[in-house]
C-alpha cells in the first residue's frame, strides 16, 4: 500500500476516533457552562491567542463569567467572577486541589513530584508541611532578613555611583532581575551570582539558569496544544519533549551540583544556614522524607516562583509610580515622618508604612505575575455556579480579568493604591490565590518588594526620560511581562550619605 494511502487511512481513522468521542462528550456531559461552539479533534484550540487572559476575558463578554472550552480532548472551565473564585476554593476546594498533568511536570518537575505539580494528598502534605516548617516558615525568612537588605543595599548604592552628579539614565528591569536571582539564590544556596565580586563561572552558570528558567515559563501552564492533543504529542509537535528533557537535564545538572557543593563544605567542617544546608541536615535524621529529588525539587519551585515574579511586579510598580509621582511624592512625605533622614528604611519600619504594601497590591491587582494564577484539575464531578464541572476538567481562574472588573472595583483599570485603606477591598485581591493550594511564598514576597520600593523612592528622585508615559504594553507569555525594559531617570537624594558612609 502506497504511503499517502496509509497517511489517508490513518487520519481518516483518528477524524473517526475524535468524532466519536465528541458524541459520546455531548451525550454524557449535561449542563456545562457555556461556552463557543468546538471543532472537531482541536475542539476551541483555534480560539486561543496569546495573552490567554485576554482571550478569555472576551470570550467571557459573550458566554458569562464561567465558561467551558474544549482543548483538544480536555474540557476546560475558566472561572471570570470574584464571587466563583470563592466558591471554588471554599466549596469546591480539595475537589479542585489537584493540578493537570502537564509535560512540563513529567520533565521539568520530578515527574509530577514538586509542591506546585504534585496531586493532592500524603506526598503533597508532606512538602506543605516541610515548606511552612523549614523553608519559608517566619523564623527563617527573619533569619534570611540580612540576605534581602544586603541585595537591595547594593542595587541602591550602584544606582548612586550612576546618579551621584545629577539625573542619569538607568535601565532597571535587569538589575531586578539579577537582585531578585541573588536574593533566592543566596537563600538557597549562600551564593551570589551577579555583581562585580561574582565569580566568571558562577555567572555564566547563572545566564544559563536563567535563560533556561524564562523558556520554561514560556512552556508551563495551559499553553500547550501537545498536552491536549496525543497525536500532536506522538509527532512531539514543535519538538516540545525533546525541548522540556533538555532543560530537564540542565536544571537537575545545576541542583545536583548545589547538593554535591554544600555536602562537600559539611564534609570539611563548614558551617552554614542556607535552605540546601539545613534541608541536608533534616535528611540524615529523615532521609525518607527529606530526599535529594524533594530538596532539588524545592529549590526550584522557590527559584520559579521567587525571582521573575517579584522581579516583574517590581518593573511594574516603578512604571506605575513614574506614571504617577503624586503617590511617590505621598511615599515618600511618609517615610520622612515615620523613618526620617537620618537612617535608611528598614524591614522593621514595614508595618508602619501601609502605603507600601498598597502600593504592591494595586500594582499585582492590574498587572498579577500569573495572569491565570496556576491551573487546577477536578478530582471528581462539582458543581460551579450551577453548572456542572466533570472530574478530571482544567480549572482556571482569570485573575487579571477579575482585578479589573469594573463591578468589583471602582474606577477598575486606574493605578489607586489608597483604595487599599477601604475596609473589604483586600478581601477581593486574589493574586497569591486561596485555599490549600494558595502561594506560600506571600510573606516573603511582600516583605523583599516593599523594601525595595521603600528604599527606591527614600534615596532617589525619579522621573520619566521624557515626557511620554511609560509604555505599558505587556509581553505574550505565562508570566506577565512588560513589553519593554523598563527606563528611568534618577538621581541620589543626600541620605544616599548613609550608605557610604
Amino acid at each position: 500500500m502506497e504511503l499517502h494511502t496509509i497517511l489517508f487511512y490513518s487520519l481518516l481513522y483518528v477524524l473517526i476516533f475524535f468524532l466519536f468521542n465528541l458524541l459520546l462528550q455531548s451525550r454524557r456531559f449535561k449542563n456545562l457552562p457555556p461556552g463557543p461552539p468546538s471543532l472537531p479533534i482541536i475542539g476551541n484550540l483555534h480560539h486561543l491567542k496569546r495573552p490567554l487572559h485576554h482571550t478569555f476575558k472576551a470570550l467571557s463578554q459573550k458566554y458569562g463569567h464561567v465558561i467551558s472550552l474544549w482543548f483538544g480532548s480536555r474540557l476546560v472551565v475558566v472561572v471570570h467572577s470574584h464571587s466563583l473564585f470563592q466558591e471554588c476554593f471554599t466549596k469546591n476546594d480539595i475537589v479542585l486541589a489537584n493540578r493537570p498533568r502537564f509535560l512540563s511536570g513529567k520533565y521539568i518537575f520530578y515527574n509530577y513530584t514538586t509542591l506546585g505539580s504534585s496531586a493532592y494528598g500524603d506526598h503533597w502534605r508532606n512538602l506543605r508541611r516541610i515548606v511552612a516548617l523549614d523553608v519559608l516558615s517566619t523564623h527563617r525568612i527573619n533569619s534570611f532578613s540580612p540576605i534581602r537588605t544586603d541585595e537591595t543595599t547594593r542595587l541602591i548604592q550602584k544606582l548612586a555611583e550612576e546618579s551621584s552628579t545629577g539625573f542619569a539614565e538607568v535601565e532597571l528591569t535587569s538589575r531586578f532581575y539579577d537582585m531578585t536571582f541573588n536574593n533566592i539564590m543566596r537563600m538557597i544556596s549562600g551564593k551570589r551570582y551577579y555583581g562585580d565580586d561574582c565569580d566568571m563561572a558562577d555567572l555564566e552558570e547563572a545566564k544559563q539558569f536563567r535563560a533556561m528558567v524564562s523558556e520554561l515559563l514560556q512552556l508551563s501552564g495551559a499553553n500547550n496544544k501537545n498536552d491536549f492533543m496525543p497525536i500532536l504529542r506522538v509527532l512531539d509537535y514543535e519538538n516540545l519533549e525533546k525541548r522540556l528533557k533538555k532543560i530537564s537535564s540542565k536544571t537537575d545538572t545545576f541542583l545536583k551540583g548545589l547538593l554535591e557543593e554544600h555536602r562537600l563544605k559539611k564534609k570539611k567542617g563548614a558551617n552554614s544556614m542556607t535552605m540546601v544546608d539545613h534541608l541536608l541536615s533534616m535528611q540524615e535524621s529523615q532521609p525518607e522524607y527529606y530526599t535529594d529529588q524533594i530538596i532539588k525539587g524545592l529549590g526550584l519551585g522557590m527559584l520559579l516562583a521567587g525571582t521573575d515574579s517579584s522581579a516583574v511586579t517590581l518593573e511594574w510598580a516603578m512604571s506605575c509610580l513614574l506614571n504617577n509621582p503624586e503617590i511617590m511624592k505621598q511615599v515618600r512625605d511618609q517615610l520622612e515622618v515615620h523613618v526620617g533622614q537620618d537612617r535608611l528604611l528598614e524591614e522593621s519600619d514595614l508595618p508602619k508604612l501601609p502605603c507600601l504594601k498598597n502600593i504592591l497590591f494595586e500594582t499585582l491587582r492590574l498587572y498579577t505575575p500569573a495572569p491565570l494564577l496556576l491551573p487546577h484539575s477536578t478530582s471528581e464531578e462539582c458543581t460551579i455556579g450551577g453548572y456542572k464541572v466533570p472530574r478530571d476538567t482544567i480549572v482556571l481562574v482569570n485573575a487579571w480579568s477579575i482585578h479589573r472588573d469594573p463591578n468589583m472595583w471602582s474606577d477598575a483599570t486606574s493605578f489607586k493604591p489608597e483604595r487599599f485603606e477601604k475596609e473589604g477591598e483586600l478581601d477581593k485581591f486574589i493574586a497569591f490565590g486561596m485555599g490549600r493550594r494558595a502561594c506560600p511564598g506571600e510573606n516573603l514576597a511582600i516583605r523583599a518588594i516593599c523594601l525595595t520600593l521603600g528604599l527606591l523612592i527614600q534615596c532617589f528622585d525619579w522621573k520619566r526620560i521624557d515626557d511620554k508615559e511609560i509604555d505599558m504594553r505587556e509581553e505574550n507569555g505565562f508570566t506577565l511581562s512588560r513589553l519593554t525594559p523598563l527606563k528611568a531617570m534618577c538621581k541620589a537624594r543626600p541620605i544616599i550619605t548613609k550608605l557610604v558612609e
